[in-house]
């Protein structure tokens, strides 16, 4: 029972605020306000577009790191272990050879695992370019939606009436 008072309480405070808020911009004096932030918004996109572009120029490169760095942690991986089959029979100066080299396949991992979410990072701000210009560009056709109900309202207003 208390969930559903909460429900229709939410409904009841939710669903006026929502209809109020659909359009914000009504009145012809609102035009003003409605060309400065049409312009925001497309300033915005064209900025988006731009760091997108610079993101998906910069992506293979980082793309091509990360395979490299994978490449050198495999080669210094395979190495180690080479040196530490030599190890098992050899003397002290071959368990040296074979931990220094376990340690720098461990570096190289760790760089490979570090290219690899700098490339993955990338990738993902590049795909939260593309929604931010989404997110834009609907505002923008709901900022057209609304310069044209302005627009049909100046026009209504500005036809004289007929006085039967």
């Amino acid at each position: 029972m208390k969930k559903i008072t909460r429900l229709f309480y939410i409904l009841f405070l939710v669903l006026p605020a929502l209809s109020s808020a659909a359009q914000k911009y009504k009145k012809i004096e609102d035009t003003a306000r409605l060309t400065k932030e049409y312009v925001h918004v497309r300033n915005d996109i064209v900025a988006l577009h731009a760091k997108l572009t610079i993101a998906e120029n910069d992506l293979p490169g980082y793309q091509s790191k990360a395979r490299d760095a994978d490449n050198d942690a495999a080669t210094a991986a395979a190495a180690s272990s080479d040196q530490a089959s030599k190890a098992i029979d050899g003397d002290v100066k071959d368990a040296k050879k074979a931990r220094r080299k376990a340690n720098k396949a461990y570096s190289e991992a760790k760089d490979s695992r570090s290219a690899q979410r700098k490339a993955d990072s990338q990738e993902n701000k590049i795909t939260r370019y593309k929604l931010d210009i989404q997110k834009k560009q609907q505002r923008l056709e709901a900022l057209d939606v609304m310069r044209v109900a302005i627009g049909a309202k100046i026009a209504a207003d500005s036809i004289p009436q007929v006085q039967h």
